[in-house]
């Protein structure tokens, strides 16, 4: 048990910016572990930004409370999986051929396609959660931080990493996850959805789960087509990207039943 809760804090260390005991042990193979609880991850910031919704839908106007939400959630993470997808526009919007498509990932400057991919994703998200109810919008929230993030602890059990350089930013999840893991991910990343749709009645949501099939299928098939893998910058991209899907297809449902 005390391995595990070792692991958590290194996920928590890792993918956010919530502070951990300084006398926690370190070592790059357990960040490699600790990738099983990324989901859980989500569990977390998913109830910052409830707490948020919570707090400021009383106070504030609805429009409000979503974006300070989204502010939060992005100051939580750092920016961790915003600045991969920024960094994967970049690299295949301005890349052609394998090696320079890593090259542009790799720098840290930010590009037209980069600033370009973030303001649209970022608006995106904005405007699918603004026709929802608040309660809604948590619901939304709830599935959507977990099982994004499942969507991309996934790649790594399919898939290959293809860069080898020490200061990547995936290096120490690039061995991969067993199976064990990844069912363990699924568990953390799947349970907010069908507790959403036990408690609401609500089993549309289930399409969730083809939409998401489809964004994994051809951000996988991008990738494997022009790196031959995924890199963590992919990883964070296909987080987003499930997640604005998700918001997305709150918002159709939304449309759908009450128009």
């Amino acid at each position: 048990m005390r391995k595990q809760w070792q692991l958590l804090l290194t996920a928590i260390m890792f993918y956010t910016r919530i502070p951990v005991n300084v006398n926690t042990d370190y070592h790059p193979d357990m960040l490699n572990k600790a990738t099983r609880y990324l989901p859980l991850i989500g569990w977390i910031t998913g109830g910052i930004m409830l707490s948020v919704l919570y707090i400021f839908g009383d106070i504030a106007p609805r429009l409000v409370a979503i974006l300070l939400s989204i502010i939060l959630s992005i100051w939580v993470t750092g920016a961790f999986h915003e600045d991969g997808f920024a960094d994967m526009c970049d690299g295949f919007g301005g890349g052609w051929t394998k090696e320079r498509i890593l090259e542009i990932m790799k720098d840290s400057r930010i590009g037209t396609y980069g600033m370009l991919g973030l303001l649209l994703l970022m608006t995106m998200k904005y405007i699918c959660l603004i026709p929802l109810t608040l309660n809604k919008v948590m619901l939304a929230v709830i599935i959507a931080q977990p099982l994004s993030r499942f969507v991309a602890v996934s790649i790594i059990y399919t898939h290959e990493y293809v860069r080898e350089n020490e200061d990547s930013k995936a290096k120490p999840v690039s061995k991969g996850i067993c199976l064990p893991d990844l069912l363990l991910a699924a568990s953390f990343g799947i349970f907010p959805l069908l507790g959403v749709i036990a408690f609401t009645g609500n089993y549309a949501l289930l399409l969730i789960l083809p939409a998401l099939m489809l964004v994994r299928w051809y951000m996988a098939r991008l990738m494997t087509k022009w790196i031959g893998g995924y890199t963590g910058d992919c990883l964070g991209a296909v987080q987003q990207v499930s997640e604005t899907v998700i918001y997305l297809c709150f918002c159709i449902l939304a449309w759908k039943y009450t128009s």
